[in-house]
């Protein structure tokens, strides 16, 4: 319920200034009607001429308010010409009203001088005409040459230090316009009291009485408008203050309700809305925990698009701990949720940073994804590349932390990683039941990305990525090719390449390492058994245990022991994953 509202305060602010202002019109006129006769003509020609000048004064602002406007509207983008020429009409308006109201005043003051004043002194309006065409034909005149000159600028959106020079101009001389209508009609008013001997005690009576009036009910209105505008900003600036913060991000605030108008009203929402706003912050953020927060953002902006998925060149990575079952089997159940845990943060790290999208946590596996419209898609491989290189360097410092995990000083547990990146076009988009819903990618390229992380196992590598990932990777990496084969679950032949280090970053013997390895490889699928065998050899030589060395050397022993058919082309068959 609201006991006094806005509305209300304003109208009863006017009220009592109109009761104000007409008693002080009542007062004035039954004190004026006793010296009527000695004032008539004061009334019907001196006042009217000080009430044109006065018009025109106002008429002169007026003017210089609407060229405002005009430059203002012209200042609007896009330009709304119906209001620039309202404001057109306006200034003309104004003009055109200074110019009648001056004729108007020296016509009367004209008059006074032809037909002679009771009030006196002749000489002394003889003077103020002559003022007054003084101020006509120069100040003014400037003043409407000045004027002049600016409104073409201003129609044709001219240079705007140029308008504005004009306008203090323009300003400077409607103030010298204004002081000398001010100085006529100051001295006009001076010819009234020293000319009016007769009536000076009653006059001055009125005039005391008309300004104890205005001045009470000027002091009245002025503490009625002071209580209520401090009423109403000062709350208004709370809310300010606080829409503020909302937009900041801080959401810890509450607003006191002061009154029990609309804005007290508005008060009350507004610290409703910042609970909500509070509430779903909270939920965001444990949300997020769960997804990727990019996800919920794409999924709340195009749901459609989401829901009907779409295909697209992604690049996926899959992570796994080598000989993982081996590796729990040594710990305790807490001790194993303490060191998956860090574990999952160690490694989600890198992927974060490098702009992936943890899909999801496989038992001790990591599936993780880069493309658009999360990631540029020029990007995506070289990120991707370079967040397994990350991974595979938090290894050592994470094996560290180990004894610390789980309480030990000695850790019998070798912990490391396998890593597998393909890229490939994929299905992108909201996969489940109407019940639960997963925002994920799947396709050939997933599963070949899956693959690649087992073939680890047989090469005894740690990175193995598919030749698309590293062509788009390009110079950010070195890799070097590992072999060709056909992967479980895939139709044809793949390029397998192997993620050494950063571009530009390896040492003499890794380049060593890649140069014999190549060398070899060329060989083995020539079938030229022993060169493939010296130059695995001579690999070996440069950087000792290199595992897919390794395991060439013992396939060539295979081959040799049973060689393929014609039809081989260095393919090699997988047939476990």
């Amino acid at each position: 319920m609201i006991r006094l509202s806005i509305k209300r305060k304003i109208i009863g602010i006017a009220l009592i200034l109109i009761v104000l202002m007409t008693v002080t019109a009542f007062l004035s006129m039954a004190l004026v009607m006793q010296v009527s006769g000695r004032l008539e003509e004061l009334t019907q020609s001196y006042v009217p001429a000080y009430a044109a000048l006065a018009r025109a004064d106002a008429r002169s602002l007026e003017r210089a308010v609407a060229l405002r406007r005009m430059i203002i509207e012209k200042m609007e983008s896009p330009v709304n010409d119906e209001h620039f020429a309202a404001a057109r009409s306006g200034f003309d308006q104004a003009g055109a009203a200074f110019e009648k109201e001056m004729q108007a005043a020296r016509a009367l003051i004209d008059a006074l001088i032809a037909n002679g004043t009771r009030f006196g002194d002749t000489l002394a309006l003889v003077r103020l005409q002559t003022r007054l065409s003084d101020l006509v034909a120069d100040t003014s005149q400037h003043l409407n040459d000045e004027i002049a000159g600016v409104l073409p600028l201003i129609e044709a959106g001219g240079d705007r230090k140029e308008i504005a020079d004009s306008l203090d101009r323009i300003d400077a001389l409607r103030d010298e316009l204004d002081h000398q209508l001010d100085a006529v009609r100051r001295e006009m008013l001076d010819l009234l009291r020293a000319d009016s001997a007769a009536t000076a005690r009653k006059q001055r009576v009125v005039t005391a009485i008309a300004v104890l009036l205005t001045v009470l009910a000027a002091a009245l209105g002025l503490v009625f408008s002071i209580l209520v505008s401090t009423g109403l900003t000062r709350p208004v600036r709370r809310l300010l203050e606080g829409a503020r913060a909302v937009e900041a991000g801080r959401l810890d605030q509450t607003l006191a309700v002061t009154s029990q108008d609309e804005i007290g009203l508005l008060t009350i929402a507004f610290n409703r809305m910042v609970e909500q706003l509070r509430l779903k912050e909270r939920i965001r953020e444990t949300f997020g925990k769960y997804v990727d927060p990019r996800i919920v953002e794409g999924l709340i902006s195009a749901p459609a698009l989401a829901a009907e998925g779409q295909r697209r060149v992604m690049t996926v990575l899959f992570c796994d701990i080598k000989s993982f079952v081996g590796v729990s089997r040594e710990m305790t159940p807490q001790g194993l949720v303490k060191v998956m845990n860090r574990y999952f943060s160690t490694m989600s790290a890198p992927i974060h940073q490098h702009g992936g999208i943890i899909d999801k946590y496989i038992g001790d596996a990591i599936m993780a994804y880069w493309g658009p419209p999360f990631t540029a898609d020029a990007d995506q491989a070289r990120l991707a590349c370079l967040a397994a290189l990350d991974m595979t360097e938090r290894v050592a410092p994470f094996c560290q932390e180990l004894p610390d995990l789980l309480g030990l000083k000695n850790v019998p547990i070798k912990f490391n990683i396998r890593i597998g990146i393909a890229t490939g076009e994929a299905l992108v988009g909201s996969i489940g039941s109407e019940v639960l819903m997963s925002y994920t990618v799947m396709g050939d390229t997933v599963n070949l990305a899956s693959r690649l992380e087992g073939a680890n196992k047989l090469y005894e590598s740690r990175i193995l990525a598919s030749a698309a990932t590293v062509a788009r990777a390009g110079a950010a990496i070195e890799a070097r090719e590992i072999d060709r084969v056909v992967l479980l679950g895939q139709a044809g032949p793949h390029e397998i390449y192997e993620i050494m280090g950063r571009g530009g970053a390896l040492t003499p013997a890794q380049i060593e390492l890649r140069t014999r390895y190549a060398v070899g490889l060329a060989a083995y699928r020539t079938r030229r058994w022993d060169e493939a065998r010296r130059a695995f050899g001579a690999a070996l030589e440069a950087v000792a245990g290199d595992g897919p060395s390794l395991t060439m050397l013992k396939r060539i022993d295979v081959l040799q022991a049973s060689p393929p058919g014609d039809d081989w082309g260095g393919v090699w068959h997988f047939e476990q994953k």
